[in-house]
């Protein structure tokens, strides 16, 4: 490798790098009732198969339209600047909006999660092992990636344009008559509502937007509650401090409703505790008050990989391989099992056995994902410090590669020298480009601030096209690109990739 270094520039990482590796059948629901009244029948079953409706003909101009529309609304994800008052975000405004849409939400059962990172890793973990026990489940996350369609799916099936462009249709002259005006979140979670409820699901698993006590997904009535590894991002609307950015998830909580969460910052699980005790909940943590343990191992069969334990009064899963790359990710399915565990004890028929095949098929586009195999390129949507550091740390332990290269983009409004500090510590070369927002960060200005923290020189690309231009210059077949920093440039980057497949090295 040191012969090398008038191809690379060799700024040798903190950790070391890892070595090349070596029919379902449900049970019957029990006969526990749930801790509080249902809107549907006690008994928690999977459903008959939704009522079929008239074949839809609205096309790719159907579709289209509908996100003319949506796009003319106010996106929070897109502005610059987003401030956190009540005009912006209000829940009277997205009550108001469902109500004339006769309360969709309230036609299927849900588990609600928030959290700085992991969030879709956990609900995609808890979705799938639902799916497994022979439940009809919905799942609404974001961001999406490509196609805005990704944050709506019915067991694992995204909703159909034609359904999505009628949904948004009928909604629209809704919107019109409401001040102040939904935004575009706002109406996203709404298609979703009704759609699950159009099409019947059991349950809906859902992923909070940006916050938890005022974000547009807080109107409903969960059977269990998440909260998934808190940090600081989105620190100028939920607070400069963990405590206060804590305050915020915690709005999710209901009285009555078990809560899970994670072991968290000393600071953090003291504001999750107090909030559960006024609110009138439960709250259990991982590792604590339910039993949790994990591993990581490299096997010849499996290559590396965590194995995770989780042991309660009514469920025993052992030894189960995470079906995602990362330490970060044996941490998010402790949190998903906790969840399973506490549905079944409210009456959900849930087969342990049934649940870890579900869990075993898990997948998850955008996390550690490796989208090409020559040359090498993983594509991972760590957005703030907390989450880049976990990503470097996972990709030494994961992925073999001589050199790395690091292709960044982000927001503006992140905390860029934290997040600057996590890539030195991975990246042998780093390469700074622009994210297709509003919000993005400039790429001089990131090299110039990379160089002036850490002396190191960095390139600038104009966009991601350029970027992986001058990657492949300089990678062979032994190392790895690594494109990182935003979700809005890892869906770029998939589409690209897609369309435009690197040469083999």
């Amino acid at each position: 490798m040191a012969g090398r270094t008038d191809r690379i520039a060799m700024n040798m990482p903190s950790m070391a790098k890892s070595r090349k590796p070596t029919p379902l059948r449900r049970t019957e629901p029990t006969n526990s009732k749930p801790g509080k009244p249902v809107r549907r029948k006690t008994a928690v079953r999977p459903t008959s198969k939704p009522v079929a409706r008239p074949a839809a003909t609205p096309g790719v101009s159907a579709f289209a339209r509908a996100q003319r529309f949506l796009a003319s609304l106010t996106d929070h994800e897109r502005l610059r600047i987003v401030r956190y008052t009540p005009e912006n975000f209000n829940l009277d405004r997205m009550r108001n909006l469902l109500r004339r849409m006769d309360n969709p939400q309230e036609e299927f059962k849900c588990v609600h999660v928030a959290g700085t990172k992991g969030k879709g890793s956990t609900c995609a973990m808890i979705a799938s092992m639902l799916r497994a026990c022979g439940y009809r489940v919905g799942l609404y996350t974001s961001p999406h990636l490509i196609d805005v369609r990704e944050r709506i799916q019915v067991n694992g099936e995204m909703i159909p344009h034609a359904d999505f462009a009628r949904i948004v249709r009928s909604i629209e002259p809704l919107v019109a008559r409401i001040k102040p005006t939904p935004t575009y979140f706002d109406v996203l979670t709404a298609v979703a509502f009704k759609h699950f409820a159009e099409q019947k699901v059991d349950i809906a698993v859902l992923e909070t937007g940006l916050g938890g006590r005022l974000d547009s997904t807080n109107v409903v009535n969960p059977e269990v509650v998440a909260i998934t590894s808190i940090s600081m991002d989105h620190m100028a609307q939920l607070g400069n401090t963990l405590a206060k950015i804590a305050a915020e998830k915690a709005g999710i909580f209901k009285p009555g409703v078990p809560a899970v969460t994670v072991m968290q910052d000393p600071e953090v699980e003291s504001v999750l505790k107090a909030h559960a005790e006024r609110t009138g909940c439960s709250l259990d943590v991982t590792g604590k008050s339910i039993e949790f343990s994990y591993r990581f191992e490299a096997t010849r069969m499996q290559g590396p990989h965590n194995r995770v334990c989780l042991t309660t009064p009514t469920s025993r899963f052992e030894h189960l391989t995470v079906p995602l790359m990362g330490e970060h990710q044996a941490v998010n399915c402790g949190l998903a099992l906790a969840v399973i565990d506490k549905l079944k004890s409210r009456g959900f028929a849930i087969s342990d056995a049934h649940a870890m095949e579900g869990l075993a098929r898990t997948s998850l586009p955008g996390r550690m994902e490796l989208v090409c195999e020559s040359p090498k390129v993983l594509v991972d949507g760590a957005h703030n410090a907390a989450s880049l550091d976990t990503l470097m740390r996972a990709v030494g332990q994961y992925i073999p590669y001589d050199s790395m290269i690091v292709i960044f983009g982000c927001c503006g409004d992140k905390d860029i020298p934290g997040m600057l500090a996590k890539i030195t510590g991975g990246a042998d070369k780093v390469i700074f480009t622009a994210v297709k927002s509003i919000r993005t960060a400039d790429p001089e200005e990131l090299a110039a601030q990379y160089t002036e923290l850490y002396g190191k020189m960095a390139q600038v690309a104009r966009n991601l096209d350029e970027a992986l231009e001058i990657a492949y210059r300089a990678v062979t077949k032994e190392d790895l690109i690594c494109i990182t920093g935003s979700f809005y440039l890892v869906g770029e980057a998939k589409e690209l990739l897609a369309r435009k497949p690197p040469k083999p090295v």
